[in-house]
């Protein structure tokens, strides 16, 4: 993390400061003169969020919240405010800043300091000379009476998380392969003091994973299938929450080539299995009471000669057959291994996270992801509170019995497609069949990554579901 933020007892006086206040009657606390406070209240008459005043050796800025909206939708727009405000730090070249909250509540200062330090995220390790411009803001301090120690590491470790995730996301395929990906789960589970395992492609064949086998046939590089475990001492619960990610480090499409300009971002494609190593490092650093496992299965798919082809009928690890009609269909292949290993726990709930459909991203977008659910309707609707928390909503597609139908075979079990309606919908319907306990469907090909920056959400890897994840499992803690 680019950005270490301090608690401090007194606001200095001289210095580039940030004061969030609700209303102009706070004013009368800070020292403001009469020319300034005429300043303010104009720019307060033409709605002006931020108001910057310039004293030439420091900077004072004010961030009014006038808590217009419901809880979840006001806590976003004083996120945009955090982002909004680094945006006059980093134009002045500021390094430091204090950020006093004169009025703000606590879950309010937290979230603008989300804003500001997300929307600071960059990626730069590929820039060189001039061309790497970092952006000036490196030290927070913040003056709350409600913020402790406790609240500011949690915000370094989820920080930190999302940070990473994004890294994993917009890393290039010539670094991130799926062995990569494995070793990166190991580092931060060390780190952690999580139990991370990796099953090589020796283990993943005698376990017979034919879907994960099968997308990795192209490719020069083996798969891996990575489990990430955090079993504390006094979690409150036996049976664990499994999170799965897709993890295509990249994704030509196969045999079923995609067009050349739909492959320039699919490096993304393994945005679900980051948020899982992302989300599982978050929960296990700030030691959550809470069994939770993450399943990564990984791998790329390319079109070689002896790469998996439409017609082809595939194994499962559960002895299932698949008749793979399009190679491009590959995310369910690897995770329907993955979810059918999650049966051998028992576990409490298991929530897949992907970029699986296009479908998706054309039914809503980039502003939510869409989830459907199995046999988990309170835990759905409490995941669906985590994501109106963090602002990564969820919007219900149905599961109904008759889009099972659209992927019977003729000559296997089922086929890894559909047809042309319901895309999104039909996936997860595959998905189904490798389930035996209360599931959730996430597919996030609409957020994970962007072309142009939306607020605090840099270009490229958002980190959509670190802290989705987090929110939901600390929701069983609190």
């Amino acid at each position: 993390m680019n950005i270490t933020i301090s608690k401090i007892k007194k606001v200095p006086v001289k210095t580039n400061t940030i004061y969030l206040v609700k209303s102009s009657s706070d004013l009368q606390h800070l020292d403001f003169d009469k020319q300034e406070l005429d300043y303010i209240k104009k720019q307060l008459k033409e709605k002006k969020d931020i108001i910057e005043i310039n004293r030439f050796k420091y900077h004072i800025y004010l961030i009014f919240d006038t808590e217009k909206g419901t809880l979840a939708s006001n806590t976003e727009a004083v996120r945009g405010f955090g982002n909004n405000a680094l945006k006059f730090i980093n134009k002045a070249k500021i390094e430091k800043v204090v950020v006093s909250s004169i009025n703000f509540s606590k879950a309010h200062t937290l979230a603008f300091l989300e804003g500001m330090v997300l929307g600071n995220y960059q990626f730069l390790v590929y820039k060189t000379g001039e061309n790497k411009k970092e952006n000036s803001l490196k030290n927070i301090d913040i003056f709350s009476g409600d913020i402790d120690a406790n609240d500011i590491n949690e915000f370094h470790i989820l920080i930190k998380a999302v940070y990473l995730t994004r890294d994993y996301v917009n890393e290039p395929d010539s670094f991130m392969t799926a062995v990569q990906l494995s070793e990166e789960a190991k580092l931060l589970g060390k780190e952690s003091g999580a139990k991370v395992e990796v099953f090589n492609k020796k283990k993943i064949e005698s376990l017979k994973m034919g879907g994960l086998l099968a997308v990795n046939r192209g490719s020069i590089d083996p798969p891996t299938f990575t489990i990430f475990e955090w079993k504390p001492k006094n979690a409150i619960n036996s049976k664990p929450y499994i999170f799965v990610g897709k993890g295509v480090v990249y994704d030509t499409g196969g045999l079923s080539l995609k067009p050349s300009n739909s492959m320039d971002t699919m490096k993304c494609d393994m945005a679900g299995a980051a948020a899982v190593i992302g989300g599982m490092y978050a929960i296990s650093k700030a030691k959550l009471p809470i069994y939770v496992i993450g399943l990564i299965p990984a791998t790329d798919n390319r079109p070689d000669g002896n790469a998996y082809t439409p017609g082809d009928v595939v194994t499962m690890f559960d002895e299932s057959t698949v008749e793979v009609l399009n190679t491009d269909a590959e995310g369910r292949m690897i995770l329907a291994d993955a979810l059918s290993y999650a049966k051998k726990y028992d576990p409490e709930l298991v929530i897949d996270i992907a970029t699986l459909t296009g479908a998706a991203s054309r039914a809503i977008g980039s502003q939510g992801m869409v989830g459907m659910k199995v046999k988990a309707d309170i835990e759905f609707e409490k995941l669906k509170q985590s994501g109106d928390n963090v602002h990564e909503r969820i919007v219900e597609f149905p599961m109904w019995d008759e889009y099972a139908d659209m992927i019977k075979s003729e000559i296997a079990d089922r086929k890894n497609i559909g047809g042309a309606d319901a895309g999104a919908i039909t996936a997860a319907k595959f998905l189904e069949h490798f389930t035996d306990y209360p599931y959730i469907h996430l597919d996030i090909a609409g957020p994970s990554f962007l072309s142009k920056a939306s607020s605090y959400r840099t270009i490229g890897g958002t980190g959509v579901g670190v802290r989705l994840f987090y929110d939901f499992i600390k929701s069983k803690v609190i």
